[in-house]
């Protein structure tokens, strides 16, 4: 099989290889790489998932896009070594379900792509005899898990950047207890002000020598493992009837897991519609009532702290998709089509309030325990039924995404609540364990001599 060139979506650098992209994160233009063609599973071949194992599933999705750059044999023991954790399917009623995404080593939706993306890095980097530096901003759980992933590997450093007052103290103890080859830094600012100090220094050519890759979403390596559970997920609720298909309600904050939603559709996943939930900052369901988009600046804090983004990176990708380019900016220089955005996707913004309040009656009502970001997917699901639920019957099967661990927001549910969520394995003596952490004002030249100095 032919390799798939990977282009630019703001179409100023040359096309490149799975690992070019991989490897470089960012396109040297600041666009976001895409597969020139996004490949297609047959019916045959999605309705056979039913009896594969996830671990299968992912060799079968990914292959399509690594075709000719790596032995199947190399890529079946990364899948399998990857995915090793239970990925629940918890029902709440007639045929709506959460997917729980939070049972990996650092309890976020994170580690489907973080662990697949590190053990790539590894392959391509050792076929090389190359080291890497990762830079990295999260608002929440993409350090953790991004740091874990990466934890202890010889040829690859990272540095995470997080917003110091946004983050709650598990998901920062996550990422400041490991030490090793993994620094991480406090700004003084918002995950934005994060994550354009990292932009900047992928595109500054004084820092070329210091090889510097990305590990958040923006990089097509976190893209591609999280096409799987959507396959997944729907492989295990179907009926088995041919025109069975599934709606998906996914919260947003980067727009990097409902991207990889919007791709297994693509691939030929039966997907009716998608639900795009976001918090208090939205700018993408104002997009999408009006054409016209604009940045939320500063991004406003809510309790789903890791969808603090008011300028989501893979809104590129989202327009490149529908035959529209977006740079780096958010400036639109040609229109997508927002008719045919507006029939596959349904947005709405959750406010705090809401996600409380959603929370609180789930549990009332259904005994299920959702955290903030889960609970604005919830949220987004009952805000769509409410609008257009009269035209399905309750044979409909619907999805929502749980994207990181209860336990991750203890202070959330004992106020709402009143109990404390069990630790999982992976959060467990987590208080005790000593932290070291830098601090950074928002300020790029401080960053980069920073980066100089010291790697």
């Amino acid at each position: 099989m032919e390799q798939i060139p990977y282009y630019s979506t703001n179409h100023q650098s040359p096309d490149v290889t799975f690992r070019e992209a991989l490897l470089l994160g960012q396109a040297p233009d600041k666009g976001l790489y895409l597969p020139m063609e996004i490949p297609r599973l047959s019916p045959e071949v999605i309705y056979s998932f039913i009896n594969k194992p996830y671990h299968e599933i992912a060799f079968e999705v990914s292959r399509l896009f690594l075709q000719g750059e790596i032995p199947e044999d190399k890529l079946k023991q990364i899948t399998k070594d990857a995915y090793t954790y239970a990925v629940p399917l918890e029902p709440v009623y007639e045929r709506k379900y959460i997917l729980r995404l939070d049972q990996g080593p650092t309890a976020s939706f994170k580690d489907f792509a973080a662990r697949m993306m590190g053990r790539l890095m590894q392959y391509y980097l050792t076929l090389e005899n190359r080291s890497l530096l990762i830079l990295t901003a999260t608002s929440g759980d993409t350090g953790s898990a991004i740091a874990n992933a990466f934890y202890g590997l010889d040829n690859i450093k990272v540095v995470v950047l997080f917003p110091e007052t946004e983050v709650t103290n598990r998901q920062r103890k996550q990422m400041t207890t490991l030490g090793k080859n993994v620094e991480v830094i406090a700004i003084d600012g918002k995950f934005d002000d994060c994550q354009a100090l990292v932009k900047e220094a992928f595109a500054d050519p004084e820092l070329f020598h210091l090889n510097l890759s990305s590990a958040n979403s923006i990089n097509i390596g976190r893209l591609v493992p999280q096409i799987v559970y959507y396959f997944y997920a729907f492989s295990r609720l179907r009926k088995g009837l041919p025109d069975d298909d599934v709606i998906f309600s996914v919260p947003s904050g980067n727009f990097g897991d409902m991207m990889g939603g919007m791709m297994a559709m693509k691939m030929g996943l039966p997907v009716k519609r998608f639900i795009i939930a976001v918090n208090e900052n939205d700018e993408f369901p104002l997009y999408m009532k009006t054409g016209e988009y604009r940045k939320v600046e500063p991004s406003r804090n809510c309790i789903s702290s890791a969808m603090n983004v008011g300028h989501p990176s893979n809104l590129a990708r989202l327009v490149s998709l529908y035959g529209g380019v977006m740079d780096e900016k958010g400036f639109i220089s040609k229109q997508a089509g927002l008719e045919l955005m507006q029939k596959e996707l349904y947005s709405v913004s959750i406010s705090d309030k809401m996600t409380r309040q959603t929370i609180q009656d789930t549990w009332e009502k259904h005994n299920v325990l959702l955290e903030p970001h889960g609970a604005v997917g919830w949220a987004g699901l009952n805000a769509f039924l409410e609008d257009e639920g009269g035209q399905f019957d309750k044979d409909q099967l619907f999805i929502s995404l749980e994207t990181a661990h209860p336990a991750k927001f203890p202070e959330e549910i004992q106020a709402l609540l009143h109990f404390d969520p069990e630790l999982p394995p992976s959060l467990q003596g987590l208080e005790e364990k000593e932290e070291a952490f830098g601090y950074m004002k928002n300020d790029y030249a401080a960053f980069k001599r920073h980066l100089v100095e010291r790697y």
